[in-house]
């Protein structure tokens, strides 16, 4: 037991908390909650004693060990597989150790590699897999699944599970959190409170308590004045003078209650530029290649993006997700195929790694204002008030910003300007919760179109209509939400049949012949509805054709007759059917580009269940 007994941290004249007390019980798996610069890394660092409360204490069990993530990693061994082997000190144990990174992501090749040769993010993971390995006593995970794509996060998800010790975990994806933890911490108004249950539970519990003070200080305030009123008013009549002392203990003893202070909420909305168009970007065909000695990327991928789409794009990183953005807002071109903008098409663009894109020597209210059509001032000031950048805060230089600040104002960038179609890279990297609640509400009434590239389980539920899925060898496109994708097809990590050494499980021939007839039935429900309007759209074509054709003959006997009205009438007429011939040819091609990506995909995945 983990017990921490009136425990307060103030920076300056900053208090974090005050007074705080709480306890961590065997088996506990606990989700610690709270806005950035609430104080939760400030909490993690005195429980592994890298800082100490101002006052108060925290106590543990004897011999008690803290698993946590250093925040510079260091190796000490020549190879991957070696700095594990260290932590475990057990041979026989490298199943354990290959499973752990597996799962993390890694690939054979990487376990004989030097640990200083992995990038950033490899080696963040390398550190995580360190921690699961050595077997504390209790994980304290902070933004954990940073740096990890979605299968990682899943396999992550089903190991702190069922882990059997206690866990203090930290981070912004607020599925992956009520999927693991049994309770819940939360620094709210400089206290700290726990309870049992999810994240949602706790701020509905939150919610409620700050309702029922506030009632109770208004019936106080009022009771308070009514008191007030009958001791001025009866003060001076000596017959009513034990009502009035009695009255005035009253009102000494009464609680003094402070009107609980306004917490400032971000609320933004994207703003939209209406257009007529149905298909504001279709790409045919495309692929890339960053040189001539690395492997194509993409695959020959076609999609036709609706003027409403909602569609994510998932995979393992490292596969291509961030270059299809990139492809897609105008900043690399496919090596071949080719990509299509309507002409109405406003495209906003956010940066997995909008950094870069920021001018560190800007104000918060200048990079803003930078993005205005007119440079307005005043609407500069209100975007940045809505990104909870307000007064001062909004002339911060963005050099001396968080990374969740960065990502506000890379936001306020994109809602600036108006935009029919967003491309989002990642957007919920470095928000807090209820940041990324915010986000998702904006993007949920957002009347334009959305491709986003996401990890984030909760915004797959939430928005995906499609899928344009990275898995067996290149991208293909998926007609249904996330859940329909595990339900159907499902992550090839984890519907795998090989056996590995300690004996994961293999898919029950039931269970196979399920999948593989809700595949099949998928199919159907996909190529059918392409099928009919195809059929439909040929029909349409073909009648319009022979209009066309009697339309001629109509011109050729009025040219003979040189009636001069009706061969104008009928020009016109032929101008206009040749025009909708053209519009028809053209849905035509998208159709059929739309129904060949999906028959191959679904042939390819049949082929591969066997």
């Amino acid at each position: 037991m983990i017990i921490a007994e009136n425990i307060t941290k103030r920076f300056g004249t900053q208090i974090l908390f005050e007074s705080a007390s709480f306890k961590i019980n065997p088996k506990e798996k606990v989700g610690l909650v709270g806005r950035n610069g609430y104080g939760k890394t400030t909490l993690f660092r005195i429980l592994v004693g890298e800082e100490l409360p101002d006052d108060g204490i925290v106590t543990f069990p004897k011999n008690y060990r803290l698993g946590h993530m250093r925040q510079q990693p260091y190796f000490n061994h020549k190879t991957v597989i070696d700095e594990l082997l260290a932590v475990v000190e057990d041979e026989n144990k490298r199943w354990e150790i290959e499973k752990t990174l597996f799962g993390l992501g890694f690939r054979d090749d990487d376990l004989q590699k030097n640990p200083h040769e992995l990038s950033g993010g490899f080696q963040i993971r390398l550190e995580l897999a360190r921690v699961l390995l050595s077997n504390p006593d209790m994980l304290l995970l902070d933004e954990p699944n940073n740096f990890l794509d979605i299968t990682s996060i899943r396999w992550l998800t089903r190991f702190l599970r069922e882990w059997k010790k206690e866990i203090i975990l930290i981070t912004h994806d607020r599925s992956f959190m009520d999927s693991i933890v049994t309770h819940t911490l939360g620094i709210h108004r400089r206290k700290i409170r726990k309870i049992a249950g999810s994240t949602e539970k706790y701020y509905e519990q939150i919610a409620l308590e700050e309702e029922i003070y506030e009632k109770t200080r208004i019936n106080d305030e009022r009771r308070r004045k009514e008191i007030e009123l009958f001791i001025s008013r009866f003060r001076a009549k000596a017959r009513l003078a034990n009502m009035v002392q009695s009255r005035i203990k009253m009102l000494s003893k009464m609680e003094n209650r402070s009107k609980l202070e306004k917490i400032k909420e971000i609320e933004f909305s994207f703003s939209f530029a209406p257009t007529p168009t149905k298909y504001p970007l279709t790409a045919s065909g495309i692929t890339f290649s960053y040189s001539a000695c690395q492997p194509e990327l993409l695959g020959g991928l076609s999609i036709s993006i609706g003027a409403k789409d909602r569609i994510c794009v998932i995979g393992k990183n490292g596969k291509g997700k961030t270059t299809l953005l990139k492809i897609f807002a105008g900043i690399l071109k496919p090596t071949s195929g080719s990509i299509n903008y309507s002409q109405h098409a406003k495209i906003g663009y956010y940066e997995q790694h909008h950094i870069a894109t920021l001018a560190e020597t800007r104000t918060v209210l200048e990079e803003i204002q930078c993005e205005l059509p007119n440079a307005d001032r005043q609407q500069a000031w209100n975007i940045c008030g809505s990104l909870l950048f307000e007064g001062d805060e909004a002339l911060k230089k963005i050099s001396v910003l968080s990374g969740g600040e960065k990502s506000r104002v890379a936001l306020g960038k994109i809602i600036a300007r108006p935009t029919n179609l967003l491309l989002l890279d990642e957007p919920t990297n470095h928000l807090d919760m209820d940041a990324c609640d915010a986000l998702l509400a904006a993007l949920d009434s957002y009347e334009g179109a959305i491709v986003m590239v996401t990890h984030n389980e909760m915004l797959l539920n939430a928005l995906a209509q499609r899928l344009i899925v990275f898995q067996g060898g290149k991208p293909f496109v998926f007609e249904g939400s996330y859940k329909r994708f595990l339900e159907s097809i499902g992550w090839e990590d984890e519907t795998s049949t090989l056996e590995t050494k300690n004996g994961a499980t293999k898919l029950s021939q039931r269970e196979f012949r399920k999948r593989k007839a809700e595949l099949i039935s998928l199919r159907a429900k996909t190529l059918k509805p392409l099928e009919t309007k195809i059929a439909t759209t040929e029909s349409e074509i073909t009648a319009l054709e022979h209009t066309l054709k009697e339309l001629h003959e109509s011109l050729i006997d009025a040219s003979h007759k040189q009636d001069g009205t009706k061969i104008a009438e009928i020009g016109k007429a032929i101008h206009e059917c040749e025009e909708k011939i053209e519009v028809l040819f053209k849905v035509l091609s998208e159709l059929t580009v739309e129904y060949e990506n999906n028959k191959n995909s679904f042939e390819k995945l049949l082929k591969e269940m066997g």
